[in-house]
C-alpha cells in the first residue's frame, strides 16, 4: 500500500512511448521522459544540450519531465532539468523545494495554491510527500486545502502523503490546521494504517489525539493493529490497546 511506489507508476502510465531522435540531432518528449524513467542522465545531458528547451517537455498528459524526475527519485537529472529550466510552476516548485518560487507564484495568482497538476495533485500534496515542511506552511497560509482528496485512483489526501513521507512535523501541521484525521485513500487506508505499519509512535500518537479511529478497517478488513502486528511494531500495538 505504499504511496511511494503508487507515485512512480502514475508516472510510468502517464509518459509517451519513447520516440527516434529526429535525423540524429534533435530529441522529442517521448525521449526525454523514457530517459528520465530508464535514469540515463547522460542521454538527459545530451538532449539538453542540443535543445535546451526540452527540459520544459511533458508526457501525453501534460506531466513534466521535472515531476517524473521526482517521482522516480531521479535527484541527478531533476537537477540537470532546474539548471536548464528558465520557469517552474507551482507543482514543480514546491517538488524542489523552491519556497521562495512558491511564494512569488502566490502573490501573482493566489488560487494556484488551489490547483490541480495534470495527475490529480494539489501543491499541498507534494509539499506532503517530498518533505517540504516550509512550503507546506505557505501553502496552508496561502488558502491550501488541507482535506484535498487526489483526482486519480490513489485517492490520498496530504495527510496520507505526509504519513508515507514519514514526516512528523507535516502530519503534525496538517492535523492542527484541521485535516480529517480517518480520511481514507484508495483501499480504505487511513494515516493512522500508515504510522502503525512504519512503527511511527508518534505519528500514531497525533493522530489518535485529533480522533483517528483505531478500529478503522480497510477494505480488505484489517485495523491499525493489524498493521502494526504484521511488522512486529509492539510499541504501536501497545498504544492502539489504550
Amino acid at each position: 500500500m505504499t504511496i511511494i511506489s503508487r507515485f512512480s507508476q502514475l508516472g510510468e502510465a502517464s509518459a509517451l512511448r519513447p520516440g527516434n531522435i529526429d535525423g540524429g540531432n534533435l530529441g522529442t518528449n517521448s525521449d526525454v521522459i523514457a530517459a528520465v524513467q530508464s535514469g540515463d542522465s547522460g542521454k538527459i545531458r545530451g538532449l539538453l544540450q542540443m535543445d535546451s528547451s526540452l527540459a520544459n517537455a511533458r508526457d501525453a498528459n501534460g506531466v513534466s519531465a521535472l515531476m517524473h524526475a521526482f517521482y522516480a527519485r531521479r535527484s541527478e537529472i531533476a537537477e540537470l532539468f532546474l539548471a536548464a529550466k528558465s520557469d517552474l510552476d507551482i507543482f514543480e516548485a514546491t517538488a524542489a523545494g523552491k519556497a521562495d518560487k512558491v511564494s512569488e507564484i502566490l502573490r501573482s495568482n493566489p488560487e494556484a495554491a488551489k490547483s490541480w497538476s495534470a495527475d490529480g495533485f494539489t501543491a499541498l500534496h507534494f509539499a506532503a510527500f517530498f518533505n517540504r515542511p516550509e512550503i507546506a506552511r505557505v501553502l496552508i497560509r496561502g488558502g491550501a486545502d488541507v482535506a484535498a482528496v487526489a483526482k486519480n485512483p490513489m485517492k490520498v489526501a496530504p495527510l496520507h502523503s505526509a504519513a508515507a513521507a514519514h514526516n512528523r512535523e507535516i502530519v503534525r501541521l496538517l492535523l492542527e490546521n484541521d485535516a480529517p484525521a480517518d480520511v481514507r485513500q484508495e483501499g480504505g487506508w487511513t494515516p493512522l494504517h500508515e504510522a502503525a505499519q512504519i512503527g511511527d509512535v508518534e505519528m500514531a500518537r497525533d493522530l489518535l489525539q485529533h480522533r483517528a479511529d483505531p478500529q478503522a478497517r480497510s477494505k480488505d478488513g484489517k485495523t491499525p493493529a493489524d498493521m502494526a502486528a504484521a511488522k512486529g511494531h509492539e510499541e504501536i500495538l501497545k498504544l492502539l490497546a489504550k
